[in-house]
């Protein structure tokens, strides 16, 4: 009795097996079960554990009792409603994702599953035929670039010649070409319109408008000045007004088209300027030397009148009072409608319910002068 109370009453330690003690066996097999690896993908047609679900395509939503000879396939890891397609909806959808490159990889946009497509062969020939076919599309872009710089060169060549014959004279200008060697006539005639464009960029007259356009420059302490351009006569304000923005930049921002037009127009109209104007200068490149550097410089001064016109108008506006007076004389002299449940509408309302003129002048008569003042008031108006 007393060898089994001390046997009752003796505790069990760690290692021994007992109802709430784990075994070396256990924690073995516990260890390796952490580091085993996950278990792999189970094929599709080792699934007969599963319960049988109804197919129901993804693509077209369609049941396998909406069609029943069409194949089903089940190409990616997604589970549910999602795992099955028909064979032909899948097909057209990959066509479609593709967009015409057999070997771009498609995946579920689900789960991301890469599918696995099959290509049957065609051919070494066919091969070969594909593989040609796709350096011709890498190929296009950069044949097409040098194609169109090629045309832009040789344009560019073709009007620097042009623009020599016609500048020197054309006997001239053709000697000139053939005494000089080819490698610089293929480097220096393309610079001629590149030249040109350039020069169409550097707008000088902004950079007078400017000049005149400042505070501290007062064109009437110039004579010279103030008789070519506009110059305000109206008097200094005593309160300083905020001096307006540029009309230069504001107004006429910069063009492409107008630059390269203007560009590639000017050797035809120097030339032209310069034997209307320029008769008695017998060289040719002189003369038309003269002509351009005459265009350019009205040309600059019209512009600048023009500019300098707009900026004193800017200068001069003024923001009136929004009275009846100066309605009559500015808004309805510009034939504006009248603003609905504006003012001038009421008053044309008002106008539309008085009585004939002559009981008018009768009420006005019998009613005082402040009432036919006001009538008179409302007559004005209406015109």
């Amino acid at each position: 009795m007393q060898s089994d109370d001390q046997e009752a009453a003796t505790p069990q330690q760690p290692g021994e097996n007992g109802p709430g003690s784990v075994s070396d066996g256990e924690q073995g097999s516990s260890a390796a079960r952490q580091l085993d690896p996950p278990p792999p993908l189970v094929p599709p047609h080792e699934r007969e554990d599963e319960q049988e679900e109804e197919r129901y395509c993804w693509v077209c939503f369609a049941t396998e009792e909406d069609d029943k000879l069409a194949p089903w396939v089940q190409p990616c890891n997604c589970r549910g409603a999602t795992k099955w397609v028909h064979q032909s909806c899948l097909k057209r959808w990959v066509d479609e994702k593709q967009k015409g490159n057999p070997y771009k990889s498609i995946s579920c946009p689900q789960c991301q599953t890469r599918y696995i497509i099959i290509m049957p062969s065609m051919g070494s020939f066919a091969v070969l035929l594909e593989r040609l076919d796709i350096i011709a599309k890498q190929l296009s872009p950069g044949v097409a670039a040098g194609a169109v710089v090629c045309s832009v060169y040789w344009s560019a060549i073709t009007f620097g010649a042009v623009t020599v014959l016609q500048t020197t004279g054309f006997e001239r200008g053709l000697s000139m070409m053939e005494q000089a060697e080819p490698i610089a006539l293929l480097l220096c005639l393309p610079t001629i319109p590149v030249a040109l464009i350039i020069g169409r960029m550097f707008r000088w007259e902004d950079i007078v408008l400017r000049f005149l356009q400042n505070r501290q420059f007062d064109p009437r302490k110039y004579p010279v000045i103030s008789l070519m351009l506009p110059v305000s006569n109206e008097p200094t304000p005593t309160y300083p007004e905020p001096y307006p923005t540029s009309m230069v930049s504001a107004s006429e921002p910069l063009s492409v088209t107008r630059i390269f037009c203007g560009a590639l127009l000017l050797p035809t109209v120097s030339t032209i300027v310069g034997k209307i104007f320029f008769k008695s200068v017998r060289n040719d490149l002189h003369r038309t030397l003269l002509g351009g550097f005459a265009f350019v410089a009205v040309k600059g001064v019209l512009k600048i009148y023009f500019h300098q016109k707009k900026h004193n108008r800017a200068k001069q506006r003024q923001i009136l009072d929004y009275t009846l007076d100066n309605l009559r004389n500015y808004m309805m002299r510009g034939g504006l409608p009248p603003e609905p449940g504006g003012r001038r509408a009421q008053q044309q309302q008002q106008q539309q319910q008085q009585p004939p003129q002559g009981q008018q002048q009768g009420q006005a008569q019998g009613q005082g002068p402040a009432q036919g003042q006001e009538v008179v008031v409302q007559q004005r108006f209406s015109i």
